[in-house]
């Protein structure tokens, strides 16, 4: 008995159809669609991927009406199609009689015997298998349908049965001989049945021949197409494909047809089309192309849902989930009363940067609520691989579209509200650079005939309304920053932070704690101990995390059975979240040498600033400490070649400078600092600590210095301005060409501050070196 036979198990699932006969050893592939089948291939392929296979005669399954006689088969690969279908290849192991069964619901299992096949080579069956094989040479003469190869590898297989099986299974053959040929076990009369088969079929293709020379067949193409249509069928039938593909193909027919869309991709799909109608569903490619095509008839060319046009209705809506955000309310409000006129207009590309927690995600939602549009977010942050965006190429294994194809299908509409949020925080590396993909994307001169790697037929995206999200601009590429229309979102000052508690965190917060209902309020004053002792930030992130903090103490509280109300004040803050967290800067700072209070603006907002000179015996050396970037140190240089140059202004001993050694230092030294408006703050350190003079701490600073003692302008000035507020400090020194700059700052950021503007750095000095020190000469 083979190695094989001893492995099949005793009791088995049970496979049957009414059409297919199956012999061992031979490959063979199969579509099956109905509940049973898929039951019997999962329990076989959760166990030993052992399979009976039977003909059933009477098709309804009944075990009375399969032939006792099957074949052990092997199930080799399997793929589940998008109809719900299963395409096997199945490999026959060998012949095995019923028994009886053993289950019947929800599948059929029987208990089975192995029939071995004695080993019989003699001069008997050499004659028998040579007629067979010249039997087939006929056949292929008078046929096309076999492969010569084939016959000429029949004559290299050693044993006999199996070379009678590859030939009946080759053929076509009725299934009753078929069966027949599977019951015989003896080689002998196998082969002689098989070889009187053959014969038989040689006459009736001869016939046949004989027929069509001596008829004059005048088919018109409709006939023609009619006659191929009907071989075809044969030949699947044969092959076990069902009318399932023939289905198939008419679904996807009728889906190009229905759905809207373009020419470009009409043809495409229908190129697809005619290459899958021509594939075997077993082929790695049918699968493929099936994805392909699902994707083109289901993306939404040509759907667009309807703006809302009605301006008061969308400004009542975004007012409703925002407080202030001016710009953006009024750009998006533009765009609508534009289109209201126009009737079309191209989807606005717009970047909302600002520090984090100022509301920039949210409002998309808003915008597309307000609009009446679908809301996409899609995260950049970290994004590497261009393939993200623009998809991958067919020809890769499990290629997709881009995310950008993949979230407008998923949304079912060609105009959503797109949220490309952290646009500044993308990667680049080996596999490619995403930003330069997004030029594409964002272009509104491009964007109208998107290409996908994937898809690989334009799709307009002109429609769309993208907003991407940063909190700095540095880092965005100069070609991919000119796309977009920038609107700054500024930190928000005390009272909007006031406001935006009362109007949306406490609500929020008091709902998702389980308060709702109870009597529960943080009042103004307590609001206010928050804002300025328990959370140091531009936006509200930290704010909302310290009202909820304090709402989960109070719902342990109810939980535990105590009754309100409670009323949240400036002194009860201490007991729910513990001493405070800030102080205001100045508390413990007064007037020093060689200290100096600059302002510094980063991607979180505005930050004061200090900067620490020192100096001690040595050699003129200058070092520098604090985590510093290179023009930060090119600015402590300049500092130090201006005082240096101009040491007879301000009275300074010039051998102080080649003999002692100069330390400047920027406290938290593990937070990077570089950028060019320090350069005030360090000159004046330098010459309080040259000059042995004090510097005013309740002055800060921010400017660009040059060789020449002039002062130039920065930027990010609301956000400095903001630092100072919130530490305490009333009084400013800016440059001079940044006077226009801040006329346009609201009111609540310009009130209570002192602001002067110098063109000079001698202008500087004199505000903050306290007036006992040495002044210049005059």
């Amino acid at each position: 008995m083979d190695d094989n036979n001893s492995r099949i198990p005793r009791t088995l699932p049970v496979l049957h159809l009414s059409h297919v006969v199956m012999f061992p050893y031979l490959l063979t592939p199969l579509v099956v669609s109905d509940e049973e089948s898929k039951l019997v291939i999962d329990h076989a392929l959760a166990h030993d991927k052992l399979m009976a296979f039977f003909l059933d005669r009477g098709g309804e399954g009944d075990p009375d009406q399969l032939e006792s006689i099957g074949t052990a088969v092997t199930i080799l690969r399997m793929l589940r199609n998008q109809d719900g279908s299963v395409s096997l290849l199945l490999q026959g192991s060998s012949r095995i009689r019923m028994q009886k069964p053993v289950q019947k619901e929800p599948f059929l299992m029987v208990d089975v015997e192995v029939i071995s096949e004695p080993l019989i080579d003699d001069m008997e069956v050499q004659a028998n298998r040579t007629i067979a094989l010249e039997l087939l040479e006929k056949i292929s003469q008078e046929s096309s349908m076999l492969n010569r190869e084939m016959i000429a590898g029949l004559s290299n297989i050693k044993q006999s049965g199996r070379v009678a099986d590859i030939i009946a299974g080759n053929i076509d053959l009725q299934l009753s001989d078929r069966q027949r040929i599977l019951e015989l076990t003896d080689v002998r009369k196998r082969f002689k049945y098989l070889n009187n088969c053959l014969a038989e079929l040689i006459r009736q293709m001869r016939m046949e021949n004989h027929i069509r020379s001596n008829m004059q067949l005048e088919m018109n193409e409709d006939q023609r197409r009619y006659y191929l249509r009907e071989q075809m069928s044969a030949i699947q039938r044969e092959l076990g494909e069902t009318d399932e593909v023939n289905k198939e193909i008419a679904k996807w027919q009728t889906l190009i047809e229905d759905n809207d869309l373009p020419e470009a991709a009409r043809e495409v799909a229908y190129e697809e089309l005619e290459r899958l109608a021509v594939m075997q569903p077993a082929s790695s490619e049918y699968g493929v192309i099936r994805n392909y095509l699902d994707w083109i008839v289901n993306l939404p060319w040509n759907v667009y849902s309807e703006d809302n046009l009605d301006l008061t209705r969308v400004e009542k809506i975004l007012t409703q989930d925002h407080y202030g955000l001016e710009k953006p309310k009024e750009r998006i409000l533009e765009y609508l009363a534009v289109k209201k006129l126009k009737g079309e207009l191209k989807g606005p590309i717009m970047c909302f940067v600002g520090p984090p927690g100022t509301g920039k995600t949210s409002i998309g939602k808003s915008v597309a609520r307000a609009m009446g549009r679908k809301f996409i977010r899609m995260s950049l942050g970290g994004t590497h691989d261009e393939a993200e965006i623009r998809g991958h190429r067919r020809t890769y294994i499990g290629a997709m579209p881009g995310k950008i194809i993949t979230e407008i299908k998923r949304q079912g509409t060609a105009n959503p509200v797109f949220m490309l949020d952290e646009i500044d925080k993308l990667g680049r590396d080996f596999r490619g650079d995403p930003a330069s993909a997004l030029l594409e994307v964002l272009d509104p001169e491009q964007n109208n005939s998107f290409m996908d790697n994937y898809i690989n037929v334009p799709f307009d995206l002109s429609e769309v309304m993208f907003i991407t999200t940063a909190n700095s601009l540095d880092t965005i590429p100069p070609p991919l920053r000119d796309r977009m229309e920038i609107i700054e979102f500024s930190s928000y000052l005390e009272h909007d932070k006031i406001a935006i508690a009362r109007k949306y965190l406490i609500p929020r917060e008091r709902e998702d704690n389980g308060l709702k209902g109870r009597n529960v309020r943080i009042l103004k004053s307590g609001i206010e101990e928050l804002i300025r002792h328990y959370v140091r930030e531009s936006g509200v992130r930290t704010l909302q995390r310290r009202i909820g903090s304090i709402f989960r103490k109070i719902a342990r509280e109810a939980a535990d059975g105590k009754e309100g109300p409670w009323r949240i004040t400036k002194k009860d803050i201490v007991k729910y979240l513990g001493p405070r967290k800030h102080n205001h800067e100045l508390a413990n700072r007064k007037p020093e040498i060689g200290i100096a209070t600059g302002l510094a603006w980063t991607s979180y907002g505005g930050e004061l600033l200090f900067c620490e000179a020192t100096r001690m015996p040595g050699k003129g050396n200058v070092l520098l400490t604090g985590y510093l970037g290179d023009v930060m140190k090119e600015s402590a240089r300049i500092a130090l070649s201006y005082l240096k140059s101009n040491h007879k202004n301000y009275d300074l001993e010039p051998k102080e400078f080649s003999t002692k050694d100069i330390h400047i230092h920027f406290p938290a030294g593990a937070v990077p600092k570089d950028g060019p408006s320090a350069g005030i703050a360090l000159i004046t350190a330098l010459a309080s600590l040259f000059m042995q003079a004090r510097v005013k701490h309740d002055i800060a600073m921010t400017g660009e210095i040059t060789l020449q003692g002039k002062v130039l302008p920065v930027g990010g000035l609301k956000e400095k301005m903001l630092a100072a507020k919130r530490a305490g400090i009333k009084e400013l020194i800016l440059p001079e060409e940044n006077r226009e700059s801040i006329s346009d700052f609201e009111e609540e950021i310009l009130a209570g501050m002192n602001i002067h503007f110098v063109s000079e750095i001698s202008e500087v000095l004199d505000l903050v070196i306290m007036k006992t020190a040495k002044r210049a000469k005059r």
